[in-house]
C-alpha cells in the first residue's frame, strides 16, 4: 500500500492504542478478579475452622463417607457458592459431595493450605478438585482427628453465574469503554500527528517544487524560524538555504555557459577573418605565382605571415586563458622593482609606438618602493595593457604609464588618448572577453587574461573615468608592507 507518512503513523498508533487498551482492560479485569478473590477469601477465612469446630468436633461417625456427603450437601445448600472437602494428612480427598464425574482430582496440594493456616498474604490460590488444572481461593482448617477441612469458596455454581454476568454486563461495559477510549485517543493522535508532520509536508512540497524546477519558494505558508530544539524546522531551513544556493549557482552556470557560447561565436568570427585572408593570399600565390612580380609575391607573403601570426597569437591567448581559469597556473610572489619592469616593457614597445607616431611617457615618482607579486605575470599584464593602448590609439596620440603610492600600495595606471570604451561595454569589460552581438573594441582576451593574473596576485584592474581615451589602473602591495604584515602575523602566533 502506498501510504503517506501521516497515514502510516496513524495506523501504527491505532494498532498500539488498541493493544494498550486491550492490555489495560485485561489488567483491570484481572486486578478486579484478584481483589474480589482476596475479599472473598478474607471474609470466609474462618469458614473451614467453623465447620471443623461445630460439625466435626467430637463425632467420629461424622467422618464416614455417607455421613460426610450428607453433611457437606447440607452446607452447600446453605451456601451454594462453596464446595466442602475432607482431606487426609497427605492431601488425598476422603469426603465430598461432588456429583458423579465432576471430581477431577484425587489429591490436593497442601502447600497453599499450610500457607493459609500460617497466615500468609491473600489471596492464596489452591487446587480446585473439580478442575484438572484450575486454582481457586479457599478456606482450610486442620482437624483434631487428623486431616483438613478444605472449602473452595468459588464453586462451579458461582463460576457459571459469574460467567453469565460477565457476558451480559461486565464484558459489554469493558468493550464499550475500550472503544470509547480508543476512539478519543485515535482522534487526539491523528490531530497530534497532523501538527507534527506539518513541517514535513511543507518540506516535501518544497522538495517537489525543487525537483520540478520551481525553486522560487513563494509558498503562502511561511515556515517557522528554526530553533535548536526543532530538528524538522532546522532541516527545512537548511534545505531552503541549499535550494537558494543551488539556484544561485545554476544561474551563474547558465550565465557562464551563455558567455562561453558568445565567446566561441566571436572567437570563431575573429579566427575566420585572418584565416580567410591567409587562405586567399596563399591561394593567389599558388595560382598566379608565375604572373606575379617579386615585389607582389613578397607583399602577399608578408600579409599571409602577419595573418598567420595573428591566428597564432589568438590561439596562444585562448590556451593561456584556459590554464588561468582552470587553476593550472599559480602565482609565485617575489620582491622586484616595478620601475625597472615598467622601463623594460616600454622599451619593448618603443618601435611599434614609433611606427604609429605615438608618444610613450612614464611618470615615476622618487623613492618608489618595490612590490611583491609574480614578476612574469605582472610583466604580461603591462604588456597586454600597453599593446591594447598602442593598437587603439590613433597616430599622433600618447600612451602613458604612471606609477604612484596609494595607501601603502604601488598603483600602476595605463592611459591613452584613443576613442575610449563605449558606455555600454564598461560593466562587462572584464567579465567576458567579447560583448554579445559580435562587435567589440578588440583585445577582449587580453583584458580578461590581465584580470585573471591580477586576481591571482590579490589585485584587480579597474576602469578609471577620464575626459578622453581609456585609463586602466591596478595596485600591487609594497614589498616592505608585505614583510611587516608577515612579521606581525608571526608575532601574533
Amino acid at each position: 500500500m502506498n501510504l503517506s507518512l501521516t497515514q502510516r503513523l496513524a495506523a501504527v498508533f491505532a494498532v498500539l492504542l488498541l493493544a494498550c487498551c486491550g492490555a489495560s482492560a485485561w489488567l483491570q479485569v484481572r486486578a478486579n478478579a484478584m481483589h474480589e478473590k482476596e475479599v472473598i477469601q478474607d471474609l470466609s477465612r474462618g469458614l473451614a475452622a467453623y465447620i471443623a469446630r461445630n460439625a466435626l468436633a467430637e463425632d467420629q461417625s461424622a467422618l464416614e463417607p455417607q455421613v460426610l456427603r450428607r453433611l457437606f450437601g447440607q452446607l452447600m445448600v446453605v451456601n451454594p457458592s462453596v464446595e466442602v472437602y475432607l482431606l487426609d494428612d497427605q492431601g488425598r480427598i476422603r469426603g465430598h459431595d461432588a456429583p458423579a464425574g465432576h471430581l477431577m482430582r484425587e489429591r490436593v496440594n497442601l502447600a497453599p493450605v499450610k500457607k493459609l493456616i500460617a497466615g500468609g498474604a491473600l489471596p492464596i490460590l489452591g487446587d480446585d478438585p473439580r478442575s484438572a488444572s484450575g486454582r481457586k481461593v479457599f478456606s482450610a482448617a486442620p482437624l483434631r482427628q487428623g486431616g483438613y477441612i478444605y472449602v473452595v469458596l468459588q464453586g462451579e455454581t458461582l463460576d457459571r453465574l459469574a460467567a453469565q454476568a460477565t457476558r451480559d454486563s461486565v464484558l459489554h461495559t469493558t468493550l464499550w469503554s475500550m472503544a470509547l477510549v480508543a476512539t478519543l485517543g485515535l482522534i487526539a493522535g491523528l490531530f497530534a500527528f497532523a501538527l507534527i508532520t506539518r513541517p514535513l509536508r511543507r518540506l516535501t512540497l518544497q522538495i517537489g517544487q525543487f525537483d520540478s524546477g520551481d525553486v522560487s519558494n513563494d509558498s503562502s505558508e511561511k515556515p517557522p524560524e528554526p530553533s535548536s530544539r526543532d530538528e524538522i524546522a532546522a532541516l527545512e531551513s537548511a534545505f531552503r538555504q541549499m535550494a537558494e544556493r543551488i539556484e544561485t549557482q545554476w544561474r551563474a552556470l547558465k550565465r557562464q555557459d551563455q558567455e562561453r557560447r558568445e565567446m566561441v561565436a566571436n572567437i570563431s568570427h575573429d579566427l575566420r577573418t585572418p584565416l580567410t585572408s591567409l587562405h586567399g593570399y596563399l591561394e593567389t600565390l599558388s595560382l598566379k605565382s608565375d604572373k606575379l612580380s617579386a615585389e607582389e609575391r613578397q607583399r602577399y607573403l608578408a600579409i599571409a605571415l602577419a595573418q598567420s601570426a595573428k591566428v597564432g597569437g589568438l590561439a596562444q591567448s585562448l590556451f593561456e586563458l584556459a590554464r588561468l581559469e582552470h587553476g593550472m597556473v599559480q602565482a609565485m610572489p617575489e620582491d622586484f622593482s616595478i620601475v625597472d619592469l615598467t622601463q623594460d616593457v616600454l622599451e619593448k614597445f618603443a618601435l611599434p609606438a614609433e611606427a604609429k607616431h605615438l608618444q610613450l611617457r612614464a611618470g615615476v615618482p622618487p623613492a618608489l618602493p618595490a612590490v611583491s607579486a609574480d614578476l612574469g605575470m605582472i610583466e604580461r599584464v603591462l604588456t597586454n595593457l600597453l599593446d591594447n593602448a598602442i593598437r587603439h590609439t590613433p597616430a599622433g596620440g600618447t600612451v602613458e604609464v604612471d606609477l604612484s603610492t596609494v595607501d601603502g600600495k604601488v598603483a600602476v595606471t595605463v592611459s591613452d588618448t584613443g576613442p575610449g570604451i563605449p558606455p555600454a561595454l564598461r560593466e562587462s569589460l572584464f567579465q567576458r572577453p567579447f560583448p554579445s552581438g559580435g562587435a567589440h573594441r578588440g583585445g577582449g582576451l587580453g583584458l580578461l587574461i590581465v584580470q585573471r593574473m591580477l586576481q591571482l596576485n590579490g589585485s584587480q584592474v579597474r576602469l578609471v573615468d577620464s575626459p578622453a581615451g581609456t585609463t586602466l589602473c591596478f595596485a600591487l602591495p609594497a614589498a616592505g608592507r608585505v614583510k611587516r604584515q608577515a612579521a606581525s602575523v608571526v608575532k601574533a602566533v
